[in-house]
């Protein structure tokens, strides 16, 4: 996903979907589930200790096997940036560090890595302003993308929108609300890149438009208004590859890399489009399919904790599936949030829904027109498919408020099921 650029020190809360697009298609705004509650207002990470993350794992570590295990404490730094730094001390590629999942850049989070056949010694030396090791241990496998149970969030809010003393029974009557009926399960900002574009970019990769694909990417000066490279995208648009390039701050080295080789190739976006980053075009395409879940999903606001006959049912005990074909009869199991209704990440693996289920969401799965062809592109770049519930549980929830040398806050304690946005429960929040 594009780098996110470190303009300010803390982030304002009331993102509520993308905004619309001057060309090309248009995001919905996401509807709040405790809409007919006032929200508090609020900003995070005005300081990274405001946003504290640590993952729970999946499954206990045995202390014995090739793997070594590290517990990362990073501050202000990407997973990505994490694990280069790891790899290049250790003397291995990238790709050979194991992790479960990346975590915010600016933030101070705990995460676990893995890594086979290295000396747990030389690991242990590794020091970084950004960086510290606080556990190191050894298991059986290497750590993949979703070995995470869930993560668990210590979040201060800043700058409210009232009284502290007047905050703190409204965001607890939310949180309440959040516990009972669950919190829309959109996927959050940070899957859609630093301006909102990466689905785009996604349906380009999946409809084969390369001239799209680095229009999006490079161009498009308009699409959400000015930002630190307008200038670069606007010459772009005049054909200015190599003056472009120079205008690009060395972090967006992926976009870097499409100027240069485009340069190279006199502008061929065909040939260009073949050597991007295999791994970027996947995370593009995953963000094509939150992008059209995120509108199902909406859709079915606030009706998120009621089945319809014809769902896809989630089991939240397992992660199994199963389809509803007597609603009144399931929904008790809804009710104590045993199961959920569910959302399509769409591609060969996801089961489509018949009845009033169907009704809903088939017309907005229909409208993306995909061709054949269209599928084999999807799942190619990853796009498998499946289904995702439209709702998740918070747990061990506590709300705190607090001062220090920055003034007041209002302190955030939860934990949640891994692949949950913790910026959707602070949305509803917050307003």
């Amino acid at each position: 996903m594009n780098p996110e650029p470190n303009t300010t020190n803390q982030t304002p809360i009331g993102w509520h979907g993308q905004a619309p697009l001057g060309r090309g298609c248009c995001c919905p705004s996401l509807p709040y589930l405790t809409t007919n509650i006032a929200g508090i207002g609020g900003t995070i990470k005005t300081i990274p200790a405001d946003f504290v993350v640590e993952e729970i794992p999946q499954y206990e570590f045995s202390g014995e096997g090739t793997h070594v295990y590290a517990l990362i404490q990073k501050k202000n730094m990407s997973t990505q940036n994490m694990m280069n730094l790891v790899a290049r001390h250790v003397g291995i590629r990238t790709l050979d560090v194991g992790y479960a999942g990346r975590k915010d850049a600016r933030a101070i989070t705990r995460q676990w890595i893995s890594i086979e056949h290295i000396d747990p010694v030389k690991l242990a030396e590794l020091e970084s302003p950004k960086l510290k090791i606080l556990d190191i241990t050894r298991h059986t496998n290497k750590l993949k993308v979703g070995h995470l149970k869930g993560n668990r969030f210590t979040i201060r809010l800043r700058n409210l929108s009232r009284p502290i003393q007047e905050a703190v029974p409204i965001a607890e009557q939310i949180m309440e609300i959040l516990s009972i009926k669950g919190v829309p399960n959109y996927f959050g900002p940070q899957r859609f890149g630093y301006r909102g574009d990466s689905h785009l970019l996604g349906q380009a990769v999946i409809k084969k438009d390369t001239q799209d694909f680095f229009d999006v990417l490079l161009g498009w000066p308009e699409l959400f208004g000015d930002d630190e490279f307008t200038e670069a995208r606007q010459l772009y648009e005049q054909g200015l590859f190599e003056e472009a390039f120079y205008k690009w701050h060395s972090a967006f080295g992926d976009h870097r890399k499409a100027l240069k080789t485009l340069i190279r190739l006199s502008g061929n976006t065909n040939r260009a489009f073949r050597q991007f980053d295999k791994r970027m075009l996947r995370l593009y395409v995953a963000a094509w399919q939150s992008d059209l879940f995120n509108r199902v999903l909406a859709a079915r606001m606030p009706d998120i904790d009621t089945i319809l006959d014809g769902d896809m049912a989630y089991k939240h005990a397992n992660g199994a599936s199963f389809c509803v074909e007597d609603a009144a009869a399931e929904q008790p199991r809804c009710d104590t949030f045993d199961i959920s209704p569910t959302g399509p990440l769409i591609g060969n693996r996801m089961a489509p829904l018949t009845g009033p289920a169907g009704e809903l969401e088939n017309p907005l799965l229909d409208a993306v027109e995909l061709t054949e062809d269209d599928h084999k592109r999807l799942k190619k770049f990853g796009g498998v498919g499946g289904r995702r519930p439209f709702r998740f549980r918070p747990e061990q929830t506590k709300i705190t408020p607090g001062t220090d040398e920055h003034g007041d806050y209002l302190e955030l304690h939860f934990n949640l099921p891994s692949g949950c946005y913790a910026t959707v429960l602070l949305n509803e929040i917050t307003k």
